[in-house]
C-alpha cells in the first residue's frame, strides 16, 4: 500500500515519462524525515530531472508543500540506473543523422586558425573571512527553516 506522498510523486512523474509502468518509488523514514527514492526507466531520467534540474527541483518544491500540510519533512532522491546506453532517437530518420555527420566532417575540414582566448583574472575579494562567515550564517539560517 503506497502512502499519499508516494502516490503524489508517482502521479506527477508518470505524466512526465514515456514508460510510466517502470516508475518505482521507495519510502524510507529516519530522523531527518521521509526520503522518497524515485527510480525510472533510464531513457526517462532526463525528463524527470529536466534542464539544469528544473523539473526535479519543481517536484521537490511540490513535495515540500505537501510536507508543510502533513507536518513532515520530505526529500526526493532520483536513482540513476547506470545500465543506460544512449540510442539514436527513433523519431529521427537515419538520413538526417547521416547528413549531420557529413556536415560535421565538412565543417571540421574548414577549421581556420584562431587566436587563443585571453584568460580573465578572477576578481579579488577583500575580507574573505567576512564573506565566508556571512555565507556560513546564511546557510545556517536556511537549515533552521522548517519547510
Amino acid at each position: 500500500m503506497s502512502t499519499i506522498d508516494q502516490q503524489f510523486v508517482e502521479y506527477i512523474v508518470k505524466t512526465l515519462v514515456n514508460n510510466p509502468d517502470k516508475v518505482e518509488i521507495a519510502r524510507d523514514i529516519d530522523e531527518k524525515g521521509v526520503l522518497l527514492s524515485l527510480t525510472v526507466d533510464p531513457e526517462d531520467i532526463g525528463r524527470v530531472i529536466g534542464r539544469k534540474g528544473a523539473t526535479a527541483q519543481s517536484i521537490r518544491t511540490l513535495l515540500r508543500a505537501l510536507g508543510t500540510k502533513n507536518d513532515a519533512r520530505y526529500n526526493l532522491k532520483i536513482v540513476n540506473n547506470d545500465e543506460y546506453i544512449p540510442q539514436p532517437r527513433s523519431d529521427t530518420p537515419v538520413e538526417h543523422t547521416e547528413a549531420a555527420k557529413d556536415y560535421a566532417e565538412e565543417e571540421a575540414a574548414e577549421v581556420v586558425e584562431t587566436k587563443p582566448v585571453e584568460e580573465e583574472t578572477p576578481e579579488v575579494v577583500e575580507n574573505k573571512s567576512e564573506l565566508a562567515e556571512k555565507t556560513r550564517q546564511e546557510l545556517a539560517d536556511l537549515d533552521d527553516l522548517d519547510i
